[in-house]
C-alpha cells in the first residue's frame, strides 16, 4: 500500500472521529433545550395550580364578607323592627331578615365547597412543587453533563486536529489536496477501499483491468463511479486469509 494512502486512511479516521464529536457538541444544547421545554410545562402547571388556589381564597374572603354583611344588616333589622308602628312594618322586617339568614346559609355552603376545592388545590400545588423541583434536578445534571462531554468533546477534537495536522505535513500535498476536495465534496468521505470487485462507498463492479491496476498500488487511484481514492487493503499475512472458522 502506498504510504500516501496509509495516511489518507488514518486521515479519514481522525475526520470522521471529528465529524461525530462536532455533532455530539453541536446536538447537546438542543438535547438540553428539549428538556428545559418539559420544565417549562412543569412550572406553567404550578403556577396554575397556585393561581387557582389563590383564587379560591380571595372567593373565600369575599364570601366570608358578604356573610358578614348580611349579619350586620340582620342587627340593624332587628333594632328597626323594635320601632315598628304596624304588624305589616313588623313582617316586612322579619322577612327581610329571613332573606337575609337564607343568603348567609347559602354563602356558608359555597364556603364549605371552596374549603373542599381548596384541599384539593393545596394537594395539587405541593404534588406540582415536588415534581418540579424533582425534574430542575434532574435539568441541572443534564446541564452539568453536557458541559462536561462538550468540554471532553473540544480536548478531544483539539487532539484529533493535532494528529491531523502531523499527517497532512507528511503527505505530498497532491494528495493532501486531492483528500481535501473530495472529502469537501463527497459528504466527509474522500476514500473508499474496494472490497470483492466493488467499491465500497457507491457499491459500483470495478472493471477487472482496473483492479489489477489497483492491486499493484503504483500510484493513487480513484472510483470510476463515485471519484472517491479508492485502494485495497491486502491481507498481511496467510491467517488473514483463512476464514476464523477454520483456523487451527
Amino acid at each position: 500500500m502506498l504510504p500516501d494512502i496509509r495516511l489518507a486512511i488514518r486521515l479519514q479516521i481522525l475526520d470522521d472521529r471529528t465529524a461525530v464529536l462536532t455533532k455530539e457538541i453541536a446536538t447537546l444544547p438542543v438535547h438540553i433545550a428539549e428538556i428545559e421545554k418539559k420544565l417549562d410545562a412543569q412550572k406553567r402547571r404550578l403556577e396554575a395550580d397556585k393561581a387557582a388556589l389563590v383564587a379560591n381564597q380571595r372567593e373565600k374572603k369575599k364570601l366570608e364578607g358578604d356573610i358578614q354583611t348580611h349579619e350586620q344588616k340582620i342587627t340593624k333589622l332587628r333594632d328597626q323592627m323594635m320601632t315598628a308602628k304596624t304588624n305589616e312594618v313588623y313582617k316586612a322586617f322579619q322577612h327581610e331578615i329571613e332573606f337575609c339568614q337564607k343568603e348567609i346559609s347559602r354563602t356558608e355552603d359555597l364556603i364549605l365547597e371552596l374549603m373542599g376545592a381548596a384541599e384539593a388545590l393545596d394537594a395539587n400545588v405541593k404534588t406540582a412543587q415536588v415534581e418540579l423541583d424533582a425534574k430542575k434536578k434532574d435539568v441541572d445534571g443534564e446541564k452539568k453533563h453536557a458541559e462536561e462531554r462538550t468540554a471532553v468533546d473540544r480536548q478531544e477534537i483539539q487532539t484529533l486536529l493535532a494528529e491531523r495536522a502531523t499527517i497532512v505535513a507528511d503527505m505530498s500535498p497532491k494528495v493532501a489536496s486531492e483528500y481535501e476536495r473530495i472529502r469537501k465534496g463527497r459528504a466527509g468521505v474522500a476514500l473508499s477501499e474496494a472490497i470483492a470487485g466493488r467499491c465500497s462507498k457507491c457499491n459500483v463492479a470495478i472493471r477487472p483491468q482496473f483492479m489489477q491496476e489497483l492491486k499493484l498500488a503504483q500510484g493513487i487511484m480513484y472510483c470510476e463511479s463515485c471519484k472517491r481514492i479508492l485502494y485495497v487493503n491486502p491481507p498481511q499475512s496467510f491467517d488473514d486469509l483463512v476464514p476464523p472458522s477454520v483456523r487451527s
